[in-house]
């Protein structure tokens, strides 16, 4: 795994690369084809910022170029990548292989029906039909004027951007209006400049949300935990990672069943715990500066009530938009942070990775509170610096102020998303006995 040092050093030099394995790839496709057998049909897809000998993302697209129906597949590196700056035999003995650019500029790599096989119509296009078209005049930034123009032709775009920069490539992804699918972590969901798209519909979760999920790293990572994939390159663990996108899939469609508000206070065991325990009484906490009911856990939403319900962000990897309206993030009708008088949660569990000991097997090293002090001086009191913010804190109970959703007793807790349950008329989300 990626320690603590490694991930500081990588949000100093912005070395935040991490390659997705194929098996990760391949699942996640195949529940966008299942719900949609011709949704890469006749499409052109950009993967940017993508180096074919390190990304898995164009070998996957170049395997199944035929079975998707894929018109064009085009693929660009940064020239700063590890996986750019290493010279392969496939770049080396290509036509257009030009030492001078190597080091300094990005590459193209494409995949057409007309490239493949030197022509032969009848040859089955794969992996071995990837050809290095050239240099970009750039080093290959997704923000250049060349890889946008490539965007613009695209249909859809599909990659594992840098968590450094999600913010900035999702906005350019939607400046485009483009389809996507893309990887980041699920405090994603929490930026401000993320959470109105998802409240509005034009983006969603993946099929796959909240894992930890194993990624191909350079040697520059010195990891405790010496791991390292068929290729021979190290690999981590990284928890709380999420898929995003805006194209349709069968998940998103997929019914929660919810019991009762009366079963669940009577028959939650976990929830009349946690109510009897932190706030001494069993019945739903109700927020001081909003008209909503807390909910601690997504089993203990109540199937019958219908005002609004402030739920756990990870809510959203059973979100159903027939299901569930959004009504907002975080804050009250006061603007400031949700608040009941209760007595305060007691939960802890992810944090930072400041905080968490990613190497450690052992649960009270991973949850170092002491460490949070040294961590905002060396940080300049930010606590939203990427990509150190690659695992979403669930709960903390010593973080700068303002970072938390809720307080029970002036004391910070989770954040929360504000729903509404849209099936209360028709009874469609009880649980029948």
């Amino acid at each position: 795994m990626a320690n603590n040092s490694n991930l500081s050093a990588a949000k100093t030099a912005k070395n935040d690369e991490f390659y997705t394995q194929y098996s990760d790839i391949e699942a996640e496709m195949n529940a966008y084809v299942e719900y949609n057998p011709d949704v890469f049909r006749d499409k052109t897809i950009l993967l940017p910022c993508d180096d074919h000998e390190w990304s898995n993302f164009t070998k996957y697209f170049a395997a199944n170029f035929e079975r998707f129906g894929i018109k064009k597949l085009i693929s660009t590196s940064y020239a700063k990548s590890a996986g750019s700056q290493q010279l392969t035999l496939f770049e080396e003995f290509s036509p257009t292989y030009d030492a001078g650019n190597h080091d300094t500029h990005g590459k193209i790599f494409t995949v057409t029906r007309n490239n493949a096989g030197g022509g032969v119509s009848h040859k089955r296009i794969g992996i071995d039909d990837i050809v290095l078209s050239g240099y970009l005049e750039g080093d290959g930034d997704f923000r250049s004027d060349e890889v946008t123009a490539l965007r613009d032709e695209a249909d859809i775009i599909i990659t594992n951007p840098a968590f450094s920069l999600f913010r900035s490539f999702i906005a350019w992804i939607m400046e485009a209006n483009k389809q996507f699918i893309v990887i980041g972590n699920i405090n994603a969901v929490t930026y401000k400049e993320i959470f109105p798209l998802i409240r509005d519909g034009k983006i969603w979760p993946g099929t796959s949300f909240n894992k930890t999920m194993t990624f191909s790293i350079s040697d520059s990572y010195n990891t405790k935990i010496d791991e390292r994939d068929s290729s021979g390159r190290k690999q981590c663990r990284v928890p709380a990672i999420a898929w995003y996108t805006n194209i349709d899939h069968g998940k998103r469609h997929e019914k929660l069943l919810l019991d009762t508000m009366e079963h669940n206070l009577k028959f939650n065991k976990r929830l009349r715990k946690k109510l009897e325990r932190d706030y001494g009484k069993i019945e739903y906490p109700h927020y001081d500066n909003y008209d909503a009911i807390e909910v601690p856990f997504v089993d203990a939403i109540p199937s019958d009530y219908d005002g609004v319900m402030g739920v756990p962000i990870t809510f959203l990897d059973k979100y159903n938009p027939e299901q569930f309206d959004i009504v907002a993030f975080r804050k009250g009708e006061d603007g400031k942070d949700l608040a009941f008088t209760r007595e305060r949660e007691r939960e802890f569990n992810r944090t930072f990775a400041s905080l968490y000991d990613c190497d450690s097997r052992d649960d009270k090293k991973c949850r170092r509170k002491n460490q949070w002090e040294t961590y905002l001086c060396e940080n300049n009191n930010q606590t939203q610096i990427e990509p150190i913010d690659l695992f979403f804190p669930l709960c903390i109970t010593t973080r700068a102020a303002g970072t938390m959703n809720g307080t029970i007793n002036g004391k910070e807790t989770y954040r929360r998303i504000l729903i509404r349950n849209r099936g209360i008329a028709s009874n469609e989300n009880y649980i029948t006995y």
